[in-house]
């Protein structure tokens, strides 16, 4: 065992401040990493807020993690000492169910995935997560974080950068095909930019305009503000895919009007409250309303090696550790271009 520095939440709501856990020490097939960066996601204030339910506590949030390895187990042959890698918002799976085999596994139905905190392991420990001076995993759930990103900037990929990307390729967003990012948050910022790498005509539905011009800028091709009554009249039937990213209720009904036949209106953010939907929106156009969640680890790999060949990772602002409850109220308020990223280095 390891003792190591952290930040944890010690009660539902209750501030988030300094402490020590315990790390385990590494196995066969597990490696050390010594983490230099987390990512701050909207989920972890939903968890440490119990938002989305019951949560396990003392709670260590981050499922944004990158850093560097300081230690192998002797089975270990993906990585070695020294290695630039991250770990995103799962630990482990069953491995054996038809998801876990197929790549998925997201999806695990064996039990389901071992999410990096706010969960338990197969050794029944809870998991601790990404605020902290160090991490141990598996070698399998681990992945490579290519020479052409730096680390900062590729934390928030772990999760914002796959969480947009994997529905992105899987309703085949590309050329000829118009794309909807709904919110320019942590995720909605990524959202935009694999959409415009990936050749689509990309549209950001945001409450306002404040943020066009960083839209713009990050490759979208037009922006329109969701509190204009406007937008919604002028856009009907426009799209093949939108994209939810943000974590409040939405009008479904009014969303998916904007849909073409066929289109899928996809959530990868998760309200707290149940939303409301008349079918009809669904049935009149044969639309798909549809959910996503994070990615596999291929997919993982494959999204950081995309972000890398066409230069780009999110867009950041870096804070100290004693800054985190600071930085969740500034999320919450929406005050953030467009992700906090812990320097664990002051941890």
């Amino acid at each position: 065992m390891t003792t190591v520095a952290a930040y944890a939440a010690p009660a539902a709501k209750a501030p988030l401040e300094r402490t020590t856990i315990e790390r385990r020490a590494v196995r066969e097939f597990d490696v050390l990493i010594d983490i230099k960066f987390a990512g701050i996601c909207h989920s972890d204030i939903h968890q440490a807020r119990e938002g989305w339910g019951e949560a396990i506590f003392p709670m260590v949030p981050g499922h944004e993690i990158a850093g560097i390895v300081s230690e192998v187990g002797p089975g270990v042959t993906k990585y070695a000492v020294g290695d630039r890698v991250g770990v995103g918002c799962m630990v482990d799976s069953c491995r054996e169910c038809d998801n876990c085999k197929a790549g998925l596994e997201q999806y695990c139905t064996g039990g389901g995935m071992t999410g990096t905190y706010n969960a338990v392991g197969k050794d029944g420990e809870p998991t601790y997560g990404g605020y902290a001076e160090k991490i141990v995993v598996d070698e399998n759930y681990v992945v490579r974080i290519p020479e052409g990103l730096s680390l900062d900037v590729a934390a928030p990929l772990l999760c914002a950068g796959i969480t947009t990307y994997s529905p992105l390729k899987h309703w085949n967003a590309g050329p000829g095909k118009k794309v909807a990012i709904v919110g320019m948050g942590g995720l909605g910022h990524m959202g935009v930019k694999i959409a415009h790498a990936l050749g689509a005509e990309v549209t950001v539905l945001s409450q306002s305009l404040r943020k066009k011009d960083d839209g713009l800028k990050l490759g979208a091709d037009h922006y329109y503000a969701t509190s204009d009554e406007t937008t919604f009249k002028e856009l009907a039937g426009t799209f093949d895919l939108i994209l939810s990213t943000v974590s409040a209720p939405l009008n479904l009904d009014a969303y998916l009007s904007l849909l073409k036949t066929d289109g899928a209106f996809v959530n990868v953010g998760a309200p707290e409250e149940p939303v409301a939907l008349n079918l009809f929106s669904v049935i009149g156009g044969r639309k798909t309303l549809a959910g996503s969640g994070i990615g596999g680890i291929q997919e993982t790999q494959e999204m950081l090696d995309f972000c890398a060949e066409h230069g780009f990772g999110a867009e950041i602002e870096l804070i100290r550790a004693d800054e985190i409850n600071e930085a969740y109220e500034r999320v919450l308020a929406s005050d953030v271009r467009y992700r906090f990223v812990i320097d664990t280095a002051t941890i």
